[in-house]
């Protein structure tokens, strides 16, 4: 059941990083889903450490944890763009 909830939760969490950082037209739904589920990885590593809490990919499923995985794809897509077109959007 994790892993059901964790496609779910990353690809919401995808989709909205990709309309913030406006690259919804080029990205599908199974892209989003690698979005927000290596965000909530990276989320994990990075930004989770600094704010407290525990990222969703260990089974937390709090505000906190949602967050952290917003903003760690939303991180990767800037990184993404920042080497595919040598500027953040």
């Amino acid at each position: 059941m994790n892993i059901i909830i964790l496609l779910v939760v990353g690809g919401v969490i995808g989709w909205l990083a990709s309309i913030v950082m406006r690259t919804d037209g080029q990205q599908g739904i199974f892209l989003n889903i690698v979005v927000g589920i290596v965000g909530a990885i990276l989320a994990g590593f990075i930004i989770t450490p600094l704010i407290g809490g525990a990222p969703i990919t260990n089974g937390a499923f709090d505000i906190m944890s949602l967050i952290s995985s917003f903003l760690g794809a939303v991180v990767l897509l800037a990184i993404v763009n920042l080497f595919r077109r040598g500027r953040v959007r």
